[in-house]
């Protein structure tokens, strides 16, 4: 099982430039918004694109989606796991407890 982390750890991660967010959703859904510097990254992409993507096994990475009830975060995260990513954690509420927060989100 994937470690989790919280918005507020997650937010200074992003602040300080020490994680690569990864948004899971992917497609129209990335386009549309997503957290500060995310790359997209769906679970059908992990296997040809992370080796490209995240070329550091050792990287802090931290995966989201919608909202908790997503399978979608988990999947990559699990994946990625399994593919030698030693420091991946999951933000399990997702994009929506990020923006009810008041939180800034960007677009593609």
């Amino acid at each position: 099982m994937t470690a989790l982390i919280t918005r507020g750890e997650l937010r200074t991660a992003i602040d300080a430039g020490t994680v690569t967010v990864i948004d899971a959703l992917g497609g129209e859904y990335y386009a549309q918004q997503h957290l500060p510097g995310a790359l997209a990254l769906t679970r059908d992409d992990v296997d040809a694109q992370a080796p490209t993507l995240l070329p550091d096994l050792n990287a802090a990475i931290v995966t989201y989606c919608s909202n908790p009830a997503c399978p979608n975060s988990g999947q990559v995260a699990d994946r990625l796991t399994t593919l030698g990513y030693t420091n991946v954690r999951k933000y399990r509420e997702g994009i929506q407890d990020w923006i009810e927060a008041g939180l800034p989100t960007e677009r593609a």
